[in-house]
């Protein structure tokens, strides 16, 4: 039934104007504007939709991961353009930086969160 769709993933924010400079500038995604709220354009020509929501309440999930080819270069530059990453302790600890070193202890890939103005969490994990 659906396997010709373009399915597409949302989420919601409190403030799309901040959305729209942290995922445009910050992130250096493609945004545009819709009358209903803002539409991210993804590598290989995958969308996200991102809609204003008065009540919004961050989601408690990671919503999306970005793979990337060196994990220490793009949170040391994410780091330099203001995103604060996320520190955990337990099963998931995380280093000085914010990154969990899953692929030295055979746990998942290294991987760091950091959040968006709206408090949803974000991810960059090595695609290694």
């Amino acid at each position: 039934m659906f396997k010709d769709t373009r399915a597409f993933s949302s989420f919601s924010v409190d403030d799309i104007q901040k959305a729209k400079e942290f995922y445009g500038q910050t992130l250096g995604l493609e945004v545009s504007e819709t009358e209903e709220g803002l539409r991210l354009r993804i590598a290989g020509g995958g969308q996200v939709f991102i809609y204003p929501k008065p009540n919004h309440e961050p989601a408690t999930f990671t919503i999306l991961n970005f793979p990337v080819d060196d994990i220490e270069r793009a949170v040391d530059q994410l780091t330099k353009l203001g995103v604060r990453f996320e520190h955990y302790e337990g099963d998931i600890k995380t280093d000085g930086k914010g990154i969990f070193r899953g692929t030295a202890s055979g746990e998942g890939p290294n991987i760091a969160w950091f959040k968006d103005p709206a408090g949803n969490i974000l991810s960059v994990l090595d695609q290694k």
